[in-house]
């Protein structure tokens, strides 16, 4: 895909973006001049509401497009609304085709092309025999322009290049959370961090199951006792010259969640393959910030099982160790994100040091009925990481909504028979209690955050009839290390 920024242009299909409000006359004046009609005609037919599309047909076969962003759009409504028209409009648009996004600040640029690019992913190209076969925007690397001012041309070039990028690792991501666990097994997610870091440029290492039992990596291998899919350990490493921060990700990576012998209900349970979309966060933002060649040594870790049943799987009850040397009781297999999580953590801490350390992961059902589907949970005793977490989260729309961390929460993880539980034996609180189990094998790192993305990482949408990915996580986070090292 070829984008072109310039300041003007006579497409087949230009693409005008309305926002409702005090200049919403002022822009409907210019299309209607644009056009050759009347301007009444237009403000009676065509609202502005959010995802609202008007179309108009002129003397010289072209066509305008008036697109609806609503009142007061923010960046994350930018790239849905676009993303939106571009999915259900790729089989009408030609390939000389416009945006005018003079009336627009520049820095939405990023967010449009990012929600083009992704109006491209189609859940039906994953296993369907049969492929859509109709005309399509898409096909033969289109190209498109986008029309600002001209003192904004540079700045919009950028920009565009950085929504572009972004979204074809989202689309990377999306493709692999929503993989079939058959398809999508621990091995096959390793592979897909070596093939991303081969291309984009940071190195990757996969611990096997051996390496795992050498490394002692004992609650990962416990995790992984009742499956027939051996587990990885995925240790990904960027390290430019001139890197200013060095950041640490970890990421659960199961790649299917039956709960073990503590098993689910049957209901939802094909959803579990995207146990792991805190891991494939984790894989996208190292392949974006080495495509973006941001100055951060970037550090990320996938530990990889399966989570399923058979007669060698771990039992309730049972104790386990770790690598950290903390024993473990297993009050429920259910509970074993957070039990490869902290083999990760200290993993990290101890052979990486790193300033700065991040968990993503579908942990818990709790912080889905704490927050819904809008916003990830977000837990740390460091204010300043805080703050710029949730700065970052507001501007992509990728929002976070921070979680307390009281001690007494972590009282409730108390074993009798060994250092820590991994499931507290109240029924509230559960994802503050998983936290502080967290907590304790971070070798009490002070610039530490878990991010619990369990409601966000996989939802209902206007692209599939069953639930998808969402790629929650990898613009959060790149745009906090962006911001990070752009001020």
């Amino acid at each position: 895909m070829l984008i072109n920024i310039k300041t003007s242009g006579s497409p087949q299909i230009l693409i005008f973006p309305i926002e409702q409000g005090e200049h919403f006359a002022e822009r409907i004046a210019r299309v209607a001049e644009r056009a050759g009609i009347d301007p009444s005609i237009l403000d009676t037919d065509f609202k502005g509401n959010a995802k609202e599309v008007h179309v108009l047909y002129t003397a010289t076969s072209s066509r305008i497009y008036l697109l609806g962003l609503g009142k007061n759009p923010r960046y994350n409504n930018f790239i849905s609304i676009f993303r939106s028209f571009f999915y259900k409009n790729k089989g009408r648009l030609t390939k000389s085709l416009g945006i005018d996004f003079t009336s627009f600040e520049v820095d939405k640029v990023e967010a449009i092309v990012n929600g083009i690019v992704l109006g491209n992913n189609n859940l039906g190209n994953l296993h369907k025999t049969e492929k859509d076969q109709k005309a399509d925007f898409y096909i033969d690397n289109p190209q498109f322009e986008i029309y600002v001012d001209k003192k904004n041309i540079e700045t919009a070039d950028k920009l565009s290049e950085i929504g572009h990028q972004t979204a074809l690792t989202q689309h990377f991501i999306l493709d692999l959370v929503n993989q079939p666990s058959n398809f999508k097994t621990p091995a096959m997610i390793a592979h897909f961090a070596l093939k991303s870091g081969q291309k984009h440029g940071f190195e990757t290492k996969i611990f096997d199951e051996t390496e795992c039992k050498r490394q002692g990596l004992a609650a990962l291998l416990a995790v992984s006792k009742g499956s027939e899919n051996p587990p990885v350990f995925i240790i990904m490493e960027y390290k430019p010259e001139n890197a200013v921060k060095k950041i640490g990700l970890v990421g659960k990576g199961v790649s299917f969640d039956t709960g073990g012998i503590s098993i689910k209900s049957s209901n939802g349970m094909s959803y579990m393959k995207s146990d792991m979309g805190g891991g494939a966060a984790v894989i996208g933002t190292m392949e974006l910030v080495a495509k973006l060649k941001l100055p951060i040594h970037l550090i990320g870790i996938v530990p990889s099982t399966e989570n399923t049943v058979d007669g060698n799987a771990i039992k309730p009850g049972f104790v386990i160790d770790s690598y950290a040397g903390k024993t473990i009781e297993v009050i429920d297999t259910d509970a074993e994100g957070r039990l490869i999580l902290a083999d990760g953590l200290n993993y990290m801490a101890k052979n990486f040091e790193p300033e700065i350390m991040i968990d993503l992961a579908t942990l818990t059902g709790n912080i889905i009925a704490a927050l819904g589907y809008s916003a990830a949970g977000l837990f740390t005793n460091n204010q300043d990481l805080a703050n710029d977490l949730l700065k970052a989260g507001t501007e992509t729309g990728e929002r976070l909504w921070q979680m307390p961390m009281f001690e007494e929460f972590g009282d409730a993880m108390k074993s009798d028979i060994a250092d820590i539980k991994n499931l507290s034996s109240n029924p509230v609180g559960g994802a503050i209690t998983a936290t502080k189990f967290l907590e304790v094998f971070t070798d009490k790192h002070p610039a530490w955050a878990h991010l619990d993305i369990a409601g966000t990482a996989f939802g209902d949408s206007e692209y599939g009839s069953m639930k998808s990915a969402t790629a929650f996580g990898v613009n959060l986070l790149t745009r906090w290390m962006r911001n990070m090292v752009e001020h």
